[in-house]
């Protein structure tokens, strides 16, 4: 039985060394161009690859010329018409001037710039880079289909890969010295024998007890070179167990304000933090489930395309969608089992006289049992009535309410970075 091993590199990837090389390298300019393009980009394309523009003094590199001086011979191919010593006419064009149709740079410095492509996985790979939710705890485990394989001993079956070479050695040892240890040890006593009489005087017995014993040597160097220095019985292998791999159970209500005093840019910012919320999620958690709830004045738990692009409006009653997420927190997601996490989007405006409903829904049905709460309020205009009592809220929940301001889309990232920035000790599951 034969073991084949390819070693060969695979030929699809062999540049792919090189091109982690070159994107740890240009970290900076690659953070800051998917940082632009969450400004930028329409939802439906928040999630796909991006172009990356490096501006050619970033990747200049040193080189070696000749200096001034010295003596140097030049041959030019093709020269039909010139010999040494004739003197070249400058080309027409001006001082300075090239026959290209740009402009050339004040300082000297081309204006070229290298662009290349990042794909969907590395995009989202840099745009959650240093994410995860906060304190999460493993209450209750899924029963995960995903698994971890760990080290259980040795086996004495396998593949080439696992083998344990130690072991095998040491096995291989063994097994010589069980089977010819007895040939071994008189091998050494005929050896000495032989000594002795090659130190004695010469005589007829002598030689023919000498002719004796080197036949028995030549007999026990057949027995001993006879056993394999290493058989298949001798090779093992590190044996790995396959063991599921538990995941906490998590969920994530995400409140979404639309009633009419959500102008339209305002709903696009709040939908660009939701699904931007809604990517990470999906990348970095497997078994994390979503809860989406809009609200004006009733609250309502829709899908992820009602959530994202249905139009409804109203007025604005946010308790209304504190309730329901209240309601269904002790009906499905009980606290002792579930790290429960919410984000909040409005604009700030709320009836005065639901305010203090809120307060209430918020402190006895919400906060006690939630993991972190974030809230952003958009607009570029004086803090709402919303606003002063979620700050109210947080300074008594410091360890576990966040809230931030957005005023436009180029601020959403920084804003989405800074409330789920990764802490020393958190780890994505």
């Amino acid at each position: 039985m034969a073991y084949i091993v390819d070693r060969r590199l695979n030929s699809k990837n062999k540049s792919l060394v090189n091109r982690e090389r070159f994107l740890k390298r240009y970290q900076k300019q690659i953070r800051r161009a998917v940082s632009d393009a969450v400004s930028r980009r329409n939802i439906t394309d928040m999630e796909q690859g991006e172009s990356i523009t490096i501006p050619k003094r970033d990747i200049s590199e040193p080189v070696f010329r000749h200096g001034q001086g010295g003596k140097r011979s030049i041959v030019h191919t093709g020269n039909k018409e010139f010999v040494e010593g004739d003197r070249i006419q400058r080309p027409p064009g001006g001082a300075g001037g090239g026959s290209g149709s740009g402009q050339a740079s004040a300082d000297g410095e081309g204006m070229e710039d290298f662009v290349f492509q990042i794909s969907q996985e590395e995009f989202l790979e840099y745009l959650f880079e240093d994410l995860a939710l906060p304190n999460m705890v493993k209450r209750q485990l899924l029963s995960a289909d995903s698994f971890d394989y760990h080290r259980a001993g040795v086996s004495e079956v396998g593949n080439p890969a696992q083998m344990n070479i130690v072991r095998s050695m040491r096995s291989a040892h063994a097994r010589r010295i069980a089977l010819c240890g007895k040939e071994r040890r008189r091998r050494r006593e005929v050896l000495a024998e032989l000594a002795v009489l090659d130190e004695g005087e010469a005589s007829e017995a002598v030689e023919t007890q000498r002719g004796v014993l080197q036949a028995e040597l030549a007999r026990l160097n057949v027995k001993i070179h006879a056993v394999p220095w290493l058989d298949d019985f001798d090779l093992k292998y590190n044996l790995k167990v396959k063991l599921p791999k538990p995941s906490p159970k998590a969920v994530m209500f995400c409140v979404m304000d639309v009633s009419g005093s959500m102008t339209q840019d305002i709903k696009d910012t709040a939908k660009r933090f939701f699904f931007l919320l809604y990517l990470f999620l999906k990348k970095n958690y497997e078994k994390i489930e979503v809860v989406f709830i809009r609200h004006h004045t009733q609250a309502q738990e829709v899908d992820e395309n009602t959530f994202f692009y249905a139009r409804e409006t109203g007025g604005t009653v946010v308790s209304s969608a504190l309730n329901l997420m209240g309601d269904i927190i002790e009906e499905r997601y009980a606290p002792s089992q579930w790290n429960i996490y919410v984000a909040q989007a409005s604009d700030g405006d709320n009836w005065h006289e639901d305010n203090q409903r809120c307060h209430d829904a918020l402190i006895n049905t919400v906060l006690p049992f939630v993991q972190y709460y974030t809230y952003i309020e958009i607009g570029d205009r004086d803090p709402q009535g919303l606003w002063y009592l979620y700050e109210h809220l947080q300074r008594d929940f410091i360890d576990r309410f966040a809230i931030q301001r957005v005023r436009n889309n180029a601020e959403i990232y920084p804003v989405f970075r800074e409330l789920f920035r990764k802490h020393a000790g958190e780890e994505v599951n």
